[in-house]
């Protein structure tokens, strides 16, 4: 067979596949079906294409299908089998600029029966329109950008040219009649957070996300929190959490602070890191979320931690902090938690009243939760064991099996040189003399005596 019945052959076969994929849509994606004007497919395929280049024969492909054709030795042109004198890829601007507009502004197609259906474009409509419930756009919106069988280019050309982003953060702003329940928060939520994590979206596109959710951040806030709050389950109160973690990290400081100031917020974050069912299991997506943003709002503003810690951020970091052994990234989490948390006094006060449990867990997890971990282990033990010479904590600390040897540990590390100087305080909570400290510590380096 030569190579021209072989591309004739692959071309029918793709097109016979991409009808295939067309008679099989399930019912809620057959609505978002458009008629895709030949022109703006690959010939070879035969999908939209994301980045059309032309050969010197004049044909456009999408670069992925026609650089795979080149690599694998061809030398021709895979439409008109004409000879290639050059290989070079010239951008076909023009072409790329229709599909995007195409891409943001389809039409609705028309089905058998005349009945007028919604393509993704007329969806963002619908969304952004103040007189009609969203939700069941929303959720048609969700389906689409989580089909693996829609196209990445159409998916990314409608969160920017086409302005989903925009519009679906819009309905967590709004307020007073035009509020939306807690189904359609929640079905924006499922929007925005399958934006944020696909990786066909631009970066840029993604940040229009956090763009839209911080122009009212404090509505987006109360609007998050209520998600967390009465979703239908784990899973939305996850990705709820996650688009506040991503509004942290891509906001400005007054909207970063806004989040902080959202006592409600906070509190549905604290019960995230919580038991996850009846059994008292905790779910580790949720853990990681929920601590990942409490940790972050706590650098944020300080006046969050009081805040925090009255939510019951101290015990469920510290239960958090016994169930993620396995998790060096989740412990250093919860550490850094515990330490912006006793950095308040009402911090300082429920790790003292829960010494016998919260101390011996930062103890043990002080050398398994990486460098960041530790310096975080040492600022709790050292602010209420030396700083505020807290008695329960300090006997907790010396009882704490390996304690002294986790120190000694930390202190040839090369650690931070406040961290070292905590270290060396902390090590005179131990009342042993040199022999002693060196029991079950075998190491032929140089041991640091502070006394």
């Amino acid at each position: 067979m030569g190579r021209k019945e072989s591309l004739t052959t692959t071309t029918t076969a793709a097109a016979a596949a991409a009808a295939t994929r067309s008679m099989r849509l399930p019912p809620q994606h057959q609505a978002l079906e458009v008629k895709i004007p030949s022109f703006f497919r690959c010939p070879i395929s035969l999908d939209v294409m994301r980045s059309p280049v032309s050969l010197c024969t004049g044909v456009t492909y999408d670069r992925a299908s026609i650089q795979r054709w080149l690599d694998s030795g061809n030398t021709t042109c895979p439409a008109t089998m004409l000879p290639l004198p050059s290989t070079d890829l010239v951008p076909n601007l023009t072409l790329r600029s229709l599909i995007s507009h195409w891409s943001s502004s389809s039409s609705p197609a028309t089905s058998g029966d005349a009945s007028v259906t919604s393509s993704p474009a007329g969806l963002v409509r619908q969304v952004a329109s103040p007189d009609a419930d969203p939700s069941a756009a929303l959720r048609q919106l969700a389906a689409y950008l989580s089909d693996d069988d829609v196209d990445e280019f159409e998916k990314n050309a409608l969160v920017g040219a086409g302005g989903a982003a925009e519009a679906v953060a819009s309905v967590l702003r709004r307020k007073g009649e035009r509020e939306v329940g807690v189904e359609g928060c929640e079905a924006a939520v499922r929007v925005l957070a399958a934006v944020v994590a696909m990786d066909g979206v631009e970066d840029a596109n993604k940040r229009r996300v956090a763009a839209g959710l911080a122009a009212d951040a404090a509505a987006s806030a109360a609007s998050l929190a209520r998600v967390m709050r009465g979703a239908s389950g784990l899973e939305a109160r996850v990705d709820a959490a996650r688009l506040v973690e991503f509004l942290l990290a891509n906001a400005a400081d007054e909207a970063r602070e806004a989040v902080a100031e959202s006592a409600e917020l906070v509190a549905e974050l604290v019960r995230l890191v919580g038991p996850a069912d009846e059994k008292g299991s905790l779910d580790a997506r949720a853990v990681g979320a929920g601590l990942s943003c409490l940790a972050t709002i706590s650098r944020s503003r300080r006046a969050a931690r009081a805040e925090m810690v009255r939510a019951g951020a101290v015990r469920a970091a510290a239960r958090a902090l016994r169930a993620t052994a396995a998790d060096p990234a989740a412990s250093a989490r919860a550490l850094r938690v515990l330490e912006s948390a006793v950095g308040c006094a009402e911090g300082r006060a429920a790790l003292c009243e829960d010494a016998e449990e919260a101390v011996p867990a930062v103890v043990g997890r002080m050398m398994k939760s990486g460098r960041d971990g530790a310096e975080a282990a040492v600022a709790v033990l050292w602010a209420v064991c030396h700083k505020y010479r807290d008695r329960r904590a300090a006997d907790a600390a010396a009882a704490s099996e390996g304690g002294l040897t986790r120190l000694l540990l930390l202190l040839q590390s090369g650690c931070s040189p406040a961290a070292r100087q905590m270290a060396l305080e902390l090590l005179k909570i131990y009342k042993v003399n040199a022999k002693s400290c060196l029991a079950g510590y075998d190491s032929k380096t140089t041991h640091i005596m502070p006394f």
